[in-house]
């Protein structure tokens, strides 16, 4: 993998760039819309790679591991043949997952003790482990394991969790460098910097990291509980260690304003639920604003839902059919505002990329910032 520098902003720290993997290029900063268990909820592929332009997407090691079971992944030759998936992919470690899993784990130096929240069978997860399994599903990128500590940890917690976590990246490292891919292609493994919300852990974490010299880093254990404005600070404190020279990628984040605020302080890639599972749920992004689908206000009108949408959903279908979807409970909704949501992320990630290429992002995400705080 390699990552290619094209522009930064003058006004800020945003930048524009280009990774290069063995199933396509990345043009940053980007969006990976999730697909936890080797699918994107309610998105067909052809939907991925078209109108929506995913560039990337995002698999879950712990979802995969349990079900459909690595077996099944090795004998379809990994991941991308077994979802038809052609561009890159990136899977995490499962640190997130067994951060959510409090009351069924354990965690120790050796590894993490889970049981399956399928059908409550004992698991047991160390680096080396996490490694194998991230090689058989065979993404392009793939992440280092880690543990995820709450954003209200104290201050004891987060650096014992810390020293655990760069503890389980050597050994991470160990066993990537001693192991070779399994279906002729590279991949890359990008640490990640934890420390929670403590400035000195947060630089601490990022300089050891940024002593491994990895094709690329992430950012972890943010929007996990800690405010807002501490999620800013921390990235800020990060970026200010991590080479310039290597992509940036902010995991699990988040609303649209996050991600314009943390390109601003020069992340480059983004991954989150949000855009699917809101929308699942009738919330749809827009340039104007935000709009509750389900609200009577849409009954009786039937303009399309966004003239100038990224999707040719938003052209087809008005809003008071999308209602009328929602209402009725039909399938086709979910559908609809996952392929609207999804395409406006990109869109908005595409749009930051031109406006740091002209020179003028910093008017422009100020703008946006604005607008997408309105209730339509």
């Amino acid at each position: 993998m390699t990552f290619e520098l094209i522009a930064t902003d003058s006004a800020s720290q945003a930048r524009a760039g280009r990774i290069e993997t063995a199933h396509g290029p990345v043009e940053t900063p980007i969006f990976m819309p999730v697909g936890t268990a080797g699918t994107v909820k309610a998105v067909h592929a052809a939907e991925l790679t078209g109108e929506i332009g995913a560039q990337i997407i995002l698999g879950n090691t712990y979802h995969l591991y349990l079900r459909p079971g690595i077996d099944v992944l090795e004998r379809a030759g990994g991941l991308h043949k077994f979802n038809s998936f052609s561009r890159p992919m990136l899977t995490d470690s499962g640190g997130f997952q067994v951060f959510s899993l409090t009351g069924i784990r354990k965690i120790r130096e050796e590894g993490v003790e889970f049981r399956s929240h399928i059908d409550g069978s004992k698991h047991f997860f160390t680096p080396e482990r996490v490694m194998d399994i991230e090689r058989s599903i065979g993404a392009d990128i793939i992440m280092a394991f880690d543990e995820c500590p709450p954003g209200t940890s104290d201050y004891r917690y987060a650096k014992r969790s810390l020293d655990l976590t760069m503890d389980w990246l050597d050994r991470c490292l160990a066993r990537f460098n001693a192991t070779e891919p399994k279906y002729g292609y590279d991949q890359a493994l990008f640490p990640i910097v934890q420390g929670c919300v403590f400035p000195d852990l947060r630089r601490e974490a990022a300089e050891r990291v940024a002593e491994k010299e990895a094709p690329g880093n992430a950012i972890g254990g943010l929007a996990v509980g800690e405010p807002t404005e501490k999620m800013y600070e921390m990235i800020e404190v990060v970026n200010e260690i991590l080479p310039r020279s290597k992509p940036r990628y902010l995991m699990g984040v988040g609303t649209p304003a996050n991600i314009l605020e943390a390109i601003e302080r020069g992340v480059d890639m983004f991954d989150c639920v949000m855009p699917t599972r809101n929308g699942r749920n009738g919330m749809l992004f827009t340039k104007q604003g935000v709009m509750n689908m389900k609200n009577k206000k849409w009954e009786y009108d039937f303009s399309p839902i966004e003239e100038d949408g990224a999707a040719s959903v938003d052209r087809i279908y008005t809003k008071a059919y999308l209602r009328h979807l929602f209402h009725a409970g039909e399938i086709l909704a979910l559908q609809i505002a996952s392929i609207h949501n999804l395409a406006f992320y990109l869109w908005l990630v595409g749009e930051a990329r031109r406006r740091i290429i002209r020179g003028d992002f910093l008017p422009w995400k100020r703008e946006m910032v604005e607008v997408l705080s309105r209730r339509l």
